[in-house]
């Protein structure tokens, strides 16, 4: 890769694709209703994002690590966003992927998407099996941040050349960090603070936010 003029980060579950992952992991546990009701809280920032995150994720004890194809097979990307993708990278742009979802997931769709750059939260397993329990550092609305501004630094790339792209109450001090912070398909708490969003569901309609990027290679 040539020099790298920016980075893009994006948030996966809502964003990215336009599913939520762990709502899917609670159908197959036989608990999707309670799950996906804290899901659409935690998103709208009436719950806590953490010990949300621990409640739905206990919920899921015992499902087999093979649950993970099925629903990776089941998800779908949000219309053009492998286009856009590929028109940052071509544009020299870094995207990276952080997610308060689950690596299974994400590492795959990052290697299905040319993306090398991602963080997300890791599920512990034992004879295969979920126990229910996060381990190491859970991915927070201040670690999503604090992400983007190591990947920033590490590129030694201006504030102005980020870009972050959510649509959850856990995306806003990302979203906030970036030179441009675009909120996308957005719950109402996000769009009230963050002024630049789209609220049309195709990627592409992100692309005129971006003014500096070179329309000659579009």
């Amino acid at each position: 890769m040539s020099q790298v003029k920016g980075l893009c980060v994006m948030d996966v579950d809502g964003t990215l694709i336009l599913e939520e992952v762990i709502d899917l992991l609670g159908r197959e546990a036989g608990r999707e209703e309670e799950i996906s009701q804290i899901t659409s809280r935690a998103m709208r920032g009436e719950l806590d994002f953490e010990s949300s995150l621990r409640k739905r994720v206990s919920l899921l004890e015992g499902l087999p690590i093979s649950v993970f194809d099925k629903v990776f097979n089941t998800i779908h990307l949000t219309p053009n966003a492998q286009k856009f993708i590929s028109i940052l990278q071509k544009n020299d742009i870094l995207v990276g992927l952080v997610s308060g979802g689950f690596t299974p997931i994400v590492d795959r769709l990052a290697k299905s998407l040319g993306i090398a750059h991602f963080s997300a939260n890791q599920l512990e397993v034992k004879d295969g099996l979920l126990t229910g329990k996060l381990i190491g550092q859970i991915i927070s609305p201040e670690v999503k941040k604090e992400t983007l501004e190591k990947w920033r630094d590490k590129l030694k790339l201006p504030k102005e050349r980020t870009i972050a792209i959510g649509d959850g109450a856990n995306d806003l001090l990302m979203l906030k960090s970036a030179g441009l912070g675009i909120a996308f398909c957005a719950k109402e708490v996000l769009k009230k603070e963050i002024p630049n969003y789209v609220d049309k569901r195709d990627f592409l309609e992100v692309l005129p936010l971006i003014d500096w990027l070179e329309w000659g290679k579009i």
